[in-house]
């Protein structure tokens, strides 16, 4: 639909599948997010390099290992089953919690009860704090109610989505603005110039 509508290049982030790209016949840039990510966590959780980055499943080992890189810090994976689509069964925790601080990282979060299965999990597992970070936050259904009753510290999201009226129900959400990325992007692309360097870095 993207290419039929005459767009001639496409900017995006964090997609949930890089494969998607491989679809278009147009240039498709995809940013992400992690380079902001890396500069909040520094800021605003003074415990950091006592953390675990945490993957709520399977499927963002790869990003949560970038990120535990990047911070010298270590990781872990939780292993789930689901019964169906948006219902999580089991839920297993692969590595040491212990008196450590847990960030949750995650690319997309839509009813929220993986991640706040997960808190509880943290917890259980000891645990002394446990954040949220997301880039794309849905947040369909029960998902405020869940994570206002959840045991988070903070539940950070970007605004690739609008976030104002959410934010007037939920303390707990805190978040990222993305703007000055694509802003710049949209620059260089215009200018012709490489947009590799915000893969890594955020604009100044």
């Amino acid at each position: 639909m993207l290419s039929v509508s005459c767009a001639d290049h496409i900017i995006t982030m964090d997609l949930h599948a890089p494969q998607i790209q491989g679809f278009f016949d147009i240039p498709v840039d995809n940013l992400y997010a992690e380079p902001a990510v890396l500069i909040w966590i520094k800021e605003n959780i003074p415990e950091w390099k006592n953390c675990i980055i945490v993957s709520p499943d399977a499927g963002g080992a790869k990003r949560v290992t970038s990120i535990a890189d990047r911070l010298n810090v270590d990781f872990i994976l939780i292993h789930k089953q689901r019964k169906k689509a948006n219902e999580v069964d089991r839920m297993a925790l692969i590595g040491d919690m212990t008196d450590r601080v847990a960030i949750l990282v995650d690319d997309m979060a839509d009813t929220c009860g993986t991640i706040c299965h997960a808190a509880d999990k943290l917890i259980s597992a000891g645990a002394t704090k446990v954040y949220a970070i997301l880039t794309h936050s849905i947040f369909s259904g029960p998902a405020i109610q869940r994570i206002n009753n959840a045991c988070f510290e903070a539940v950070v999201v970007t605004n690739t989505i609008p976030q104002e009226e959410k934010m007037t129900h939920c303390p707990k959400f805190q978040v990222i603005v993305i703007s000055v990325i694509l802003a710049e992007v949209i620059r260089r692309i215009h200018h012709g110039e490489s947009v590799s360097y915000l893969f890594n870095h955020v604009p100044l």
